[in-house]
């Protein structure tokens, strides 16, 4: 019989980081599937494509005490025809503003994975960008925080870093990190999902992990949840404009892509 030419001792290294991924050895060669891809291709003033795609709406705050008011207008939320979408932030008053809150809810939803998104953010005390996911229970059977919160990435208006989060029953998780060419340029924000861990990236660079066991109690990732890119305005974390912020105020992302793993 043919001697295996891996260490025993490396093997058991293997398979006890393939278990701590939470996956088998027998799938770490497996490739990912694409289960959901948007490129945002079509026409210049064409609205996101509703098959995939659904809008909040509404200027109640929406729990952080947010200025804007979500809307489903082309004016605030369309594709360039250059292959990205564009979520811009209108000055429609004094502390009156209008956005795009875009949703998978209902249409898309997973549980574990890559989930990841191009983006080009605005910069500007009181611009609130994001791209994150939120437990497809929220609203039905149960109530926020216990479905779960998983912010891929969030920006204060500050060009200088982005913020990676996670929320669930008395769990606030999360950094804010540091990127070497300002937000206003293209980035690649990414998260892992795994039945006992997240981990971020930023640019395919690893930014932060959290385990099942260091949330404990708050660990309520264990079901599908569905995909929000919004562009919110002043609120609770990043407060309100300042004069100095310039309206419109534009988001665009290039793409959105998750996968298997």
């Amino acid at each position: 019989m043919r001697r295996s030419c891996v260490p025993a001792a490396f093997a058991l290294v293997l398979a006890l980081s393939f278990l701590a991924a939470g996956i088998g050895p027998g799938l770490a060669h497996a490739a990912p599937t694409t289960t959901f891809a948007e490129e945002f291709n079509g026409p210049a003033g064409a609205v996101p494509d509703r098959t995939r795609w659904a809008y909040d709406v509404g200027g109640d705050g929406w729990g952080n005490q947010e200025l804007e008011n979500y809307t489903r207008s082309a004016s605030n939320a369309s594709l360039d025809g250059d292959g990205h979408l564009v979520i811009t932030a209108r000055q429609t008053g004094a502390l009156s503003y209008t956005s795009t809150r875009l949703v998978t809810r209902g249409r898309f939803a997973q549980a574990y994975g890559h989930f990841e998104a191009r983006m080009r953010m605005p910069a500007g005390a009181g611009l609130w960008p994001a791209f994150w996911l939120l437990g497809a229970n929220c609203g039905e059977d149960t109530p926020y925080p216990r479905c779960g919160e998983i912010d891929v990435v969030e920006n204060c208006g500050d060009p200088t870093a982005v913020s990676t989060h996670a929320h669930g029953p008395h769990l606030v998780f999360g950094h804010d990190h540091a990127v070497e060419t300002p937000t206003t340029g293209w980035h690649t924000y990414a998260v892992d999902w795994t039945p006992v861990r997240l981990s971020w990236w930023v640019d395919g660079k690893f930014v932060q992990t959290m385990t099942k066991s260091q949330a404990r109690r708050g660990w309520v990732f264990d079901h599908p949840f569905y995909l929000i890119v919004n562009l919110a305005v002043g609120g609770d974390w990043p407060g309100a404009p300042a004069p100095t912020t310039r309206f419109p105020a534009q988001l665009l992302v290039d793409e959105i892509r998750v996968t298997t793993s």
